[in-house]
């Protein structure tokens, strides 16, 4: 069925256009169609009429019946119905449509839609089309025209090919190829049956190659997990076995550090602080703007003792008349031969002062540092004291003395007794931590 646009014009005319029933598109009719005559419409729809049954006569379309449109607000789409015309050897346009848009519609528009419906009906193809699609289509219809030309001729060279091989072979030859086929039939027949007796082997023995590898492959993975395992357990000891080493170079890393360290002056460190001698931070002394309390007085007494204690232990030395005893703050001098001890602590007040125990310890004491220093000359000759003692008295140089008692003494000088008693115990120390076999 032939689509027609109808566009109402300006000067109250309305414009004609067919669509192309493929791609939509409006088509340009070619002039010829408005001054078809009568011979011609005859002559064109003549070929397509194939029996008196589908003629289509023309009729005077009436379009408040016979014409299809659908109104839009930019055109109208009238649709042109098929065996329209009144049935005769020609055709007749009548010119009055009504009144309406549809007074304008001129016959021949619908003429020639009735004649595109006929080709249409005619074929498998809608009419009109395009040139493009037109162009399109006939290059369909050549290749689908190539395609059967190309097959009728194959066709025809089979039939001259089989007629040619009808005259060359007779029955008796067709017989003795026949019999030929069937004896070649049942040979293949028992090679055919021996080749499956030996694919039924082939297939056994595959399906029990098959439980193999399934139990192969079943081993490997319980191998794979077992060397899984066994890695895990190595890694883990390896890690083990380096946290171990590691532990053991910290610990001879530390034992070396402690080889080289002296004990003596990591636990005993002899300094001084202004007019005041220290042992481990500890003062010893007093002077008059300055009270110490006794409690300290006390604790570095007992690092003093402490220390030469020590040091006679190390080079094996046992003292004589005097043995000191490291007790904290109220270390105190054994007197050996008298069984009594002698202080080497006290309290401060006026009893106190008046007390000579406390003297007599601090003298007993300097004996004993005496005793220590003789018997590292015996076996150095060249060690000697920064301070000679004597006698309770320490000497600075050839005139300077100063007494470690506190009775009748000054708190200054009593103090710088004490300090120089530190020095001399610094030395000590210093020559003991320098001798090889300090770390035996």
């Amino acid at each position: 069925m032939a689509n027609l646009k109808l566009e109402p014009g300006r000067t109250g005319t309305t414009h004609v256009h067919f669509l192309c029933q493929r791609c939509n598109l409006p088509l340009k009719i070619d002039s010829s169609f408005s001054d078809m005559s009568r011979d011609l419409y005859k002559e064109l729809t003549e070929p397509l009429v194939l029996s008196s049954d589908m003629e289509e006569s023309i009729q005077i379309i009436r379009p408040e019946h016979d014409l299809a449109y659908e109104e839009n607000d930019d055109y109208i789409r009238a649709y042109v119905p098929r065996g329209g015309f009144e049935e005769s050897n020609d055709f007749t346009l009548v010119g009055n449509l009504g009144p309406g848009s549809m007074d304008t519609l001129s016959i021949r528009a619908r003429v020639t839609g009735h004649l595109f419906d006929l080709m249409s009906g005619a074929s498998e193809i809608d009419h009109p089309l395009c040139e493009e699609c037109t162009d399109h289509l006939l290059d369909s219809l050549d290749h689908q025209l190539k395609l059967v030309e190309d097959e009728s001729k194959e066709y025809r060279e089979f039939l001259e090919k089989l007629g040619e091989t009808e005259d060359e072979y007779n029955d008796t030859e067709l017989d003795d190829e026949l019999r030929q086929l069937l004896d070649e039939e049942r040979q293949l027949m028992q090679e055919l049956e021996l080749a499956e007796r030996e694919r039924k082997k082939i297939a056994e023995a595959m399906a029990i190659e098959k439980q193999k590898a399934k139990k192969l492959d079943e081993d490997e993975e319980i191998y794979w997990q077992e060397y899984n395992d066994q890695c895990r357990i190595a890694s883990e000891l390896e890690d083990e076995q380096r946290s171990v080493d590691n532990q053991l170079k910290y610990a001879q890393a530390q034992l070396d550090r402690l080889k080289k360290t002296n004990v003596f002056n990591a636990t005993f460190h002899i300094w001084h602080d202004g007019e005041f001698g220290t042992i481990n931070d500890f003062r010893l002394g007093r002077l008059p703007g300055i009270a110490v309390e006794w409690i300290e007085i006390n604790t570095a007494w007992g690092q003093v003792v402490l220390l030469l204690v020590s040091l006679a232990n190390k080079i094996g030395l046992k003292f004589k008349k005097y043995r000191p005893v490291p007790y904290g703050n109220h270390s105190y001098i054994e007197v050996l031969d008298e069984k009594k001890e002698l202080p080497l602590y006290g309290s401060g007040g006026i009893r106190f002062l008046w007390d000579t125990k406390f003297d007599s310890a601090m003298v007993a004491f300097l004996e004993c540092l005496q005793q220590f220093r003789d018997e590292v000359e015996k076996e150095d000759s060249s060690f000697n004291l920064p301070y000679k003692m004597s006698k309770g008295k320490i000497y600075e140089g050839e005139k300077n003395q100063y007494s470690i008692k506190m009775q009748f003494n000054s708190e200054e000088q009593w103090t710088k007794a004490l300090k120089y008693m530190l020095t001399n115990l610094k030395w000590a120390l210093a020559w003991l931590s320098a001798r090889k076999s300090l770390g035996d």
